[in-house]
């Protein structure tokens, strides 16, 4: 296995993971597969470029089975914030670490960044394997949001977690 920053050769396979995350788990996404589905290639290749977005992802054997995101804030009075979002990783590739592997991989990243203070973070309340991993990398909880998004006629409340680098 192996963590490396995606370029926007990835893209292809950037999508098609992301799609099978939003279709598998959609209460963990706050984006739909079927908003994202109809994007075209190269807003998932201008994500992969983009200069406030490090996405970093998890191969095995040349495959792409995990995903991990970076957001930098590029407002100035906000720059000292990242945002880690798009955390995924395919079923059959769970429970062998390498979810914590890709959160240490954008945090590693994440300090690279002089200016950076803080990483935050949403995960979906209930998603206690995504809490407790969380937990583990050291982010602690500091709010919850009421009815973040809904899926379907559900309504899901989202946790704010938060680690100072």
């Amino acid at each position: 296995m192996s963590i490396r920053r995606l370029r926007a050769g990835d893209a292809q396979v950037y999508r098609q993971l992301m799609l099978q995350a939003y279709a598998l788990h959609p209460q963990a996404f706050t984006s739909s597969v079927n908003e994202r589905a109809k994007l075209p290639i190269n807003w998932w290749e201008s994500r992969l470029g983009s200069r406030f977005d490090v996405l970093l992802g998890a191969f095995v054997e040349q495959a792409l089975v995990g995903i991990v995101g970076l957001a930098l804030e590029p407002r100035e009075k906000a720059r000292h914030k990242a945002l880690l979002f798009g955390m995924y990783v395919a079923d059959e590739h769970r429970h062998r670490g390498l979810g914590y592997q890709l959160v240490q991989a954008a945090l590693d990243e994440a300090r690279r960044y002089p200016f950076l203070r803080l990483v935050q973070l949403t995960v979906t309340a209930g998603n206690d394997p995504a809490v407790k991993l969380y937990q583990r990398c050291g982010f602690v909880l500091y709010g919850l949001e009421p009815m973040a998004i809904r899926v379907d006629d559900q309504y899901l409340d989202k946790i704010h977690m938060w680690l100072e680098l």
